[in-house]
């Protein structure tokens, strides 16, 4: 269930001069989404509908050790298996660079980045880690060549751990990285909180780890390369298709990026891990033009599960300072962040950029320091993960709000409402600028529609049933950007239809459905009169995808300037057309007119024809309507909120059973509410999963995963899952024409600090005081017996 806001919708900002309006409202409706006919009967494309003519199939032979020296590896029989087209190892790709970290981060000593080649040479550092792959004539013979594939290993110890890589005598995975240490990132004013903590009345600390998560998208990784007449194209199941051909064009293949075609077909979820550049985009190109043929390759889920980079991964150690009234005084937060065996394309931004924006959440804390290591380690790469950092660092302050509120005596909601933001602009420690939000209103607003006054009843119903309750009422707030600026191109085709062709990508969000409505109400057209293009690298001439739920921020403002730009281009040309003076000359409803004389009039598809007709247009001006702008905008949008959880829990198996979930949120003015509510719906959904079920284990001896397949590794079913109670309520940001903020990543940092602080809670009479992410059963049994053999209580 959800409810939007009650009030009346918030105006949005302007987003043009000398529009009328247009009659139509489509911004702020909930329209079903233009493209779900398509997919629900069967239209859509992914990667494995795609089989190009004459395609070969490729299949990876990768390392079952977690760290090990390759001493031979022999493809006799491989290349002798029927249908084989070739068999290639690390030495035949010698030519190519090396798979870039485009991340920079600002490091006390210089960050180290090992080379990541597209194969391993001389030693593999993760299971899965890629060593050879066959190119045969179908899929079955590249699979049972790849079988045929001998390697023999010298293994090496191992370590999976980011603590225990740190400590002296731990297994070196490279060279150049000593005590195997990428960066240390430090940010903030180390003197202003040892002040801080040292006039403290109460200080709280904290050891906290987020465990690491496999990405677990309905449709895997898959690709096809081709190389044809001295170009590549990358078709395939990811994201950032700009960012991609950049980096296979200048680091990979050192080849001009016009001859380095990038595309998606539909994609079936991608949450930022799908943005990175893999080695796989790597062999299929080469492979291509080795072979001159279309090559393709569909990851099966096991081989996703240790080949896709993976989420979170951290400890850290936080300490919050308060007075004697409970204000917040500083914030000090020491992090250890699991990279992995490689740093995969953005993956040191999860631990070190993007939180620092975020870190002390919505609240007034005025004195933080951060203190970041990143840490390789023999596991799979970390990269952006829904939220990419910001998840961690709310969990963070919410855990220690609430353990400081139970250790010193203060109640959790008032401690909240006590130190949230409410005075606007406010400057954060670290230097963001948050223009406005509902911080303290949705904290009210939430705890009146929670029925939190009513949980004490509910507490003793439950006892009733010998179950133990427990509330989290926790907030969030993030910083939504993503990468700055962006791009907008507006086409009139000859069919009486216009292409909106937008820098950002969605896979599974509605981009085809929200900017169609934006492009409506701004030009007064039916929506069904636009058409929108993306994840091309050959149509759309720039972009920086999506991300950082970024897109009608960044993307929508580019469309808003594209659309201010066709419209006084077209009022001046109207203006000729209709021999009235510019200023005479009103848009709307898709018309120009002349405001004393209505009937004077001419359509916008009128005028982009006879844009194209030079004698129509003044001197000096380009033929045509065709409007492209490259947006520059930098600014951040804050996203804000209160997610409420009850849970119940079994005291005899450990069960946690979430109950009721509420929230409040302040996205700023909705395109589209339902749009919006599905996003959130599916961040909270992978949050709840966070939080209860998924558990990324290693073997700590072998470095092998055992949670390696859906059999081990749980996911969020519809039974886990309660009825959401969701109100939107934005207040507009002033970032964008548009007043929006993104809503893409603010569920899956939400939901975690709401539904272990609940189970906390409801652990409470216990004596229990801790437990880390997931709250499985055992988690939560083996939790509540420790408690009991120490004497704290029984249930």
């Amino acid at each position: 269930m959800a409810r939007p806001d009650k009030s009346e919708p918030h105006a949005p900002p302007s987003s043009g001069k000398g529009r009328e309006n247009s009659g139509l409202s489509f911004r702020g409706q909930s329209l079903r989404r233009l493209e779900d006919e398509r997919f629900l009967t069967g239209d859509g494309e992914y990667i494995e509908d795609v089989t190009p003519p004459n395609s070969a199939w490729m299949h990876v032979a990768r390392s079952p050790h977690a760290h090990a020296v390759i001493e031979r590896i022999d493809t006799t029989d491989a290349c002798a298996a029927p249908g084989v087209l070739g068999v290639f190892t690390a030495q035949d790709l010698c030519a190519l660079g090396s798979l870039p970290c485009t991340v920079q981060v600002a490091s006390v000593a210089p960050m180290i980045a090992p080379p990541r080649h597209a194969l391993a040479g001389e030693r593999v550092r993760h299971v899965g880690d890629p060593v050879a792959f066959v190119v045969a004539a179908s899929r079955e013979a590249a699979r049972n060549a790849a079988e045929l594939v001998a390697i023999d290993f010298n293994i090496l110890p191992s370590v999976v751990d980011a603590p225990a890589a740190l400590r002296d005598g731990a297994p070196q995975l490279w060279d150049e990285a000593p005590g195997n240490l990428s960066y240390r990132f430090q940010k903030g004013d180390a003197s202003a909180v040892g002040a801080a903590f040292s006039a403290a009345a109460h200080v709280v600390e904290l050891e906290l780890i987020n465990n690491r998560l496999v990405i677990s998208a309905v449709e895997t990784r898959g690709a096809i390369g081709s190389y044809e007449n001295g170009r590549f194209h990358l078709q395939l199941s990811g994201a950032g298709v700009h960012a991609l051909q950049s980096q296979l064009a200048g680091h990979v293949f050192r080849v001009p990026s016009e001859r380095m075609r990038v595309s998606c077909p539909d994609v079936g979820g991608g949450f930022g891990v799908k943005n990175a550049l893999y080695p796989e985009w790597v062999m299929l190109l080469w492979a291509a033009r080795r072979l001159g043929r279309p090559v393709k390759w569909i990851g099966e889920r096991t081989e996703d599960f240790v080949t896709t980079a993976q989420g979170r991964d951290n400890v850290m150690r936080a300490c919050l300072a308060l007075d004697a009234d409970g204000r917040f005084l500083g914030l000090r937060v020491e992090t250890i962040a699991n990279l992995g065996a490689y740093l995969s394309s953005g993956g040191p931004g999860s631990s070190t950029n993007a939180p620092a924006n975020a870190i002390g959440g919505g609240y007034d804390i005025p004195a933080i320091f951060m203190d970041v290591q990143g840490v390789f380690s023999n596991t799979v790469p970390i990269d952006a993960y829904r939220g990419a950092g910001k998840p961690e660092v709310n969990y963070m302050i919410e855990r220690l709000i609430d353990a400081a509120a139970r250790q010193h005596g203060f109640d959790r909601i008032d401690l909240r409402r006590r130190n949230l933001i409410r005075r606007f602009p406010y400057r954060k420690a670290l230097g963001t600028i948050i223009d406005g939000g509902r911080f303290a209103a949705n904290l009210d607003d939430a705890v009146m529609a929670a029925d939190h006054a009513g949980f004490p009843a509910r507490r003793v119903a439950s006892q009733q049933h010998g179950k133990l309750r427990g509330v989290g009422v926790t907030c969030f707030m993030e910083t939504a950007r993503g990468a700055p600026n962006e791009g907008a191109e507006l086409r009139f085709d000859e069919d009486g239809h216009i292409a909106l062709l937008v820098g950002t990508q969605s896979n599974g969000m509605g981009h085809a459905t929200a900017y169609a409505q934006i492009a409506a109400d701004l030009l007064g057209l039916p929506i069904e009169t636009f058409r929108y293009v993306q994840a091309d690298t050959a149509q759309v001439r720039a972009g920086n995808g999506h991300g950082g739920a970024r897109s009608m921020h960044m993307g929508g403002a580019a469309l808003c300037k594209a659309v201010d730009t066709i419209l006084a281009k077209g009022t001046v040309i109207a203006a000729r057309l209709l021999q009235a003076a510019v200023p005479e000359i009103a848009f709307a409803r898709g018309r120009f007119a002349v405001r004393d004389e209505p009937a004077r009039a001419i359509d916008l598809f009128a005028v982009a024809r006879a844009a194209r007709d030079p004698a129509n247009l003044p001197e000096g001006e380009t033929p045509g309507l065709d409007t492209y702008v490259w947006n520059l905008l930098d600014v951040i949008t804050f996203p804000n909120g209160c997610h409420i959880a009850e849970v119940e829990v079994d005291p005899d198996t450990g069960a946690v059973a979430l109950q009721r979930y509420t929230a409040v949120d302040d996205f700023g003015t909705l395109i589209n509410p339902m749009l919006t509510l599905g996003q959130i719906h599916g961040g909270v959904a992978q949050g709840i999963g966070q939080a209860m079920l998924e558990h990324t284990v290693y073997d700590q001896d072998s470095g092998q995963m055992l949670s390696g397949s859906l059999m081990d590794y749980a996911l969020p079913r519809a039974a886990h899952l309660p009825d959401f109670d969701i109100t939107l309520s934005g207040v507009p940001t002033n970032a964008n024409p548009l007043g929006v903020k993104g809503a893409g990543q603010a569920g899956a940092m939400a939901a975690p600090q709401a539904i272990i602080c609940a189970v906390l809670d409801a652990l409470a009479p216990l004596g229990i005081s801790h437990i880390d992410m997931p709250a499985t059963p055992e988690r939560v049994w083996r939790t509540i017996e420790a408690a009991r053999i120490a004497g704290h209580g029984r249930a």
